[in-house]
């Protein structure tokens, strides 16, 4: 299941307090205070990783807590300090805070972390507090607490290409084809409830990463279908290629029912390149599809045509995604 959208809560562990002991020995009966400084706790990191691709594992343990520092010993023993927690998180993640939907960082690469809790710092130890003064202190620091915090994780999908479209337009079937992704394909509306990613490979070993954005319908900015759950996983790509299913009469209405549904969610994503690409012209024919560029050259909008489930085109459309993507760099 692909869930991209988690909020947990942290605490980092709290410092070991410190120990009041005096030292006892034969010969040395008072040997003055010996106790040792509690233990640091331990600190919560979290880290992009490129083997987590996506925050489900967050749906069922919404709460994580660091290891406590042990308390000082005798013999100016320090407490042991608590292992540093890391929390890995899929790459492309951002962390808000949850009461103010501030954004913390945004985790773009591999190995990406943040401190997202300090430890507590361990309590000093009566031995810390001996002066010539005062020669038996019989009192040591607690640990300070770890820090709490409550954050919104949110997954943004990674990829240089977003394929949007209406519902059943080819999308999941376009990305087997240009890509090894194995989306599951069917012939109805809403086949793909969540983003599928892909890695296209061009010549001399280029790639480049497609993404399959699940059918969008009008009123989707507002939450209609699928809502704008998965729009903000476009936000993210240098380009977008726009699949149009030519076999539908109504071809022309879906393509402005889109776009305009890209402006309503953000201008900024509206105004991202456009690949648009004219999908199944192998149900209709040659005279069909020259009236339909036509239709889309009048707005001034090229086009090129591709039969996904027939594999017509395809090398031409990989060629003319990665140089979109070399000239959009």
């Amino acid at each position: 299941m692909f869930i991209d959208e988690a909020t947990i809560f942290i605490k980092s562990g709290d410092g070991g307090p410190g120990c009041v002991s005096f030292l006892r020995e034969k010969y040395r009966p008072k040997g003055g205070p010996d106790g040792g400084n509690g233990g640091e706790g331990a600190d919560v990191i979290i880290e992009a990783s490129s083997q987590i691709k996506t925050l489900i594992d967050f749906r069922h343990r919404p709460h994580f807590k660091a290891e406590k520092g042990q308390q000082g010993g005798g013999k100016n023993m320090s407490g042991k300090s608590g292992n540093h927690l890391i929390i890995k998180v899929p790459i492309g993640t951002q962390l808000f805070k949850h009461e103010t939907n501030e954004l913390i960082i945004d985790l773009l690469k591999d190995k990406d972390q943040i401190l997202i809790a300090k430890g507590g710092r361990g309590g000093k130890g009566n031995a810390h507090f001996s002066t010539a003064t005062r020669q038996t202190p019989r009192f040591a620091q607690p640990g300070t607490p770890g820090e709490e915090i409550k954050i919104k994780l949110e997954l943004k999908l990674i990829a240089d290409v977003g394929i949007i479209g209406c519902p059943n337009a080819g999308k999941s079937t376009l990305l087997s084809k240009i890509s090894a992704a194995k989306p599951k394909i069917a012939p109805y509306p809403f086949t793909t409830l969540s983003p599928n990613l892909g890695v296209v490979q061009y010549q001399n070993f280029e790639t480049f990463v497609a993404a399959d954005i699940p059918g969008l319908i009008e009123g989707a900015h507002t939450g209609l279908g699928l809502g704008d759950k998965f729009l903000k996983h476009i936000e993210r790509t240098s380009i977008i290629l726009h699949l149009i299913d030519i076999s539908d009469p109504d071809y022309l209405n879906n393509f402005e029912i889109i776009n305009n549904e890209l402006k309503q969610y953000s201008l900024k994503l509206a105004k991202k390149p456009q690949i648009v690409c004219l999908n199944k012209t192998d149900m209709v024919d040659e005279d069909y599809v020259k009236e339909a560029k036509k239709e889309f050259k009048k707005k001034k909008v090229s086009t090129i045509e591709i039969s996904g489930l027939a594999g017509k085109n395809i090398h031409q459309l990989i060629t003319t995604i990665y140089k979109k993507l070399h000239s959009c760099s």
